[in-house]
């Protein structure tokens, strides 16, 4: 079983949320993080808005869902097709194995811990 790990803008999570449910996957946990990349970031108002500053660090979402091994590339081709604009600040995705995984309500594991 794969953990994918996705670093998206907020405004994406929703069709994120609605691609994890045409894929069958359980559940997702996701939460907000700060952090820097390669994308240059906007410039924000300060007080009245007569001042201007560049943050240095961005606001994104981190998501991340436990999938078997067989939907896990259909998935991430699905995010890269419907999630991706083709930007620099479209986010990154990263997979990692997983080598056993428990259900402590039912005590199944594996795949049926999913």
């Amino acid at each position: 079983m794969k953990r994918i790990d996705l670093i998206i803008p907020l405004e994406r999570l929703r069709d994120l949320n609605d691609l994890m449910h045409e894929h069958d996957v359980g559940g997702l946990t996701f939460y907000d993080i700060k952090g820097r990349g390669r994308t240059r970031q906007e410039p924000v108002a300060v007080g009245r808005g007569v001042m201007r500053y560049v943050p240095e660090f961005g606001s994104r979402m981190k998501v991340e869902v436990l999938v078997s091994n067989e939907k896990m590339k259909p998935l991430i081709d699905d995010i890269l097709a419907k999630i991706g604009t083709g930007s620099l600040s479209d986010g990154k995705i990263f997979v990692y194995d997983v080598s056993e995984a428990y259900d402590i309500g039912s005590k199944e594991s594996g795949d049926n811990a999913l």
